[in-house]
């Protein structure tokens, strides 16, 4: 494989292949599939953040539209009203390192994208790929930070009703592919793209699974690969657990899977353990003790 570009997001740097890096979530909505109302007041995100920060996550990624499947639309001014006053909180704490941490803001809106960077984010985090806002893309292209592209089909409303696929994961290379090169003409630095398969997004529990075992099919594409698995409900499948905040041992294996099959960073709901997850697998598979 090729070696990737390092990012430089503030006083991190992000050297792909050496280690795996974590994105701790951070919702900020009533309606998240684990999370919801825990943290959508400005004092309980930042409370979370710290907790976040402090296990030593790499970036806190920030969202205040929930995609869980069904989810419903919230308007543009409601999900900045969610979203900036906590970037904002952040970047004005006492805590240097709430300060300086690297920021995602979660959303498909180029307006919100573009008003969480100026409020202090770093990076957006489009789980649409690029696809929902046709100004995102040269939204970022604009602001010149990095972007991560996710496949998923229709929207979180509908996407459920769209997992037939002849090859659930040569169509995910696909759909990431034609979005790089959507990117890459707007002007958006190819050094400044990750991508991400979507899991839960459009897929099966199976489908979910075989892309954990094909990540390297992904990875061949050449960018940084996000995995987002934690707690999602191909995990309380396998488990016969329906309550997302008890899957903590299957995310750890979820996590170590894609660790093993390629993953440069994890997005997860649980720091301190998938830290330990992280180190160990590292130490496994790339040999970093």
């Amino acid at each position: 494989m090729k070696t990737l570009p390092t990012w430089t997001i503030r006083d991190r740097i992000f050297r792909w292949g050496s280690r795996t890096y974590l994105m701790g979530i951070l919702n900020v909505t009533p309606d998240s599939f684990s999370d919801g109302g825990q943290f959508d007041t400005v004092e309980a995100a930042l409370a979370q953040a710290q907790r976040l920060v402090h296990a030593d996550l790499d970036i806190l990624d920030i969202g205040g539209q929930s995609t869980r499947p069904g989810a419903a639309e919230v308007s543009v001014g409601e999900e900045i009203e969610r979203v900036i006053p906590v970037i904002a909180a952040l970047r004005a704490h006492s805590d240097p390192a709430l300060q300086t941490i690297p920021i995602s803001v979660d959303t498909t809106r180029a307006q919100v994208a573009r008003a969480a960077i100026r409020a202090g984010a770093d990076l957006v985090n489009d789980i649409s790929g690029g696809t929902f806002d046709s100004a995102m893309l040269s939204t970022v292209a604009d602001l010149g930070v990095p972007i991560v592209l996710m496949h998923i089909r229709g929207t979180p409303a509908t996407m459920q009703q769209y997992t037939d696929y002849e090859d659930v994961v040569g169509d995910i290379a696909r759909f990431l592919r034609r979005q790089i090169d959507d990117a890459i003409a707007v002007g958006i630095d190819p050094s400044h793209i990750a991508i991400d398969p979507g899991i839960g997004f459009a897929k099966s529990y199976p489908q979910n699974i075989d892309v954990l075992q094909r990540l390297r099919d992904l990875q061949a594409l050449g960018y940084p690969l996000l995995v987002g698995p934690s707690r999602k409900s191909f995990i309380g499948w396998i488990l016969d657990q329906p309550d997302p905040q008890q899957r903590l041992w299957g995310t750890a294996a979820a996590c170590c899977a894609a660790i093993a099959h390629g993953a440069d960073m994890l997005r997860v709901h649980d720091g301190p353990e998938m830290r330990d997850v992280c180190r160990v697998a590292d130490a496994i598979w790339r040999r970093r003790f």
